[in-house]
């Protein structure tokens, strides 16, 4: 019987290196656009990005840049999203994108996934342009699966990587529009790590 804790502490480490902080969402009102390999044909491609099923996930590992584009717009929502990245890899989730043709930091809300980024305070968990972090960063994705959940309600956005809240602001810049996946360079055009999605879902509120 006195094993019994240090048998739930390892279950529930090996719940968290599996499925990270944060349990996945269930109930309805929930659509998947990505399950594990399944799911690109959600998605329109923009750029040279070599997206591709593989392992079980919806990978990008070579390329000058792109993304993958959501084929629906949305207003107010959570996004639940595991992924996996290197500690060198430049990704990101770009929510309400005003051109789905031209996505970017001045177009849409990016919430960005980027261990080495060079100006830090807007590196991993943090809304680029719009939302912080603190310096150094406390919380990184590289070498690890992570779950990012974003919320979007009006003007209220919030961030939270592995559970923690990590970004919030108020801002009305972008009001509506389609959500992408990133594949991008690394620090002043090197080759970044991989990107790898395995679980995406959307509750548009």
């Amino acid at each position: 019987m006195k094993r019994l804790p240090a048998i739930g502490l390892l279950l529930s480490v090996v719940a968290f290196t599996i499925f990270g902080c944060a349990s996945q969402p269930q109930g309805p009102g929930w659509v998947t656009l990505i399950d594990g390999d399944k799911g690109l044909e959600n998605w329109d491609r923009i750029g040279d990005a070599n997206w591709r099923a593989e392992a079980g996930t919806i990978v990008a590992d070579k390329g000058t840049g792109g993304f993958l584009v959501s084929k629906n717009s949305y207003k107010d929502f959570v996004i639940y999203a595991e992924f996996w990245a290197a500690t060198d890899t430049n990704s990101g989730i770009f929510i309400r994108a005003a051109n789905p043709q031209k996505i970017g930091a001045d177009s849409s809300y990016e919430v960005n996934i980027w261990d080495i980024r060079p100006d830090p305070k807007y590196g991993t968990g943090a809304i680029v342009d719009f939302a912080a972090v603190q310096v150094p960063i406390a919380n990184k994705a590289g070498g690890q699966w992570n779950t990012y959940e974003i919320t979007a309600k009006g003007s209220e956005l919030s961030i939270k990587l592995n559970g923690v809240v990590t970004a919030s602001t108020q801002n009305s810049k972008f009001a509506s529009g389609p959500f992408a996946l990133q594949f991008a360079a690394g620090v002043k055009g090197a080759p970044g790590g991989p990107i790898k999605w395995r679980k995406l879902q959307i509750k548009p509120l």
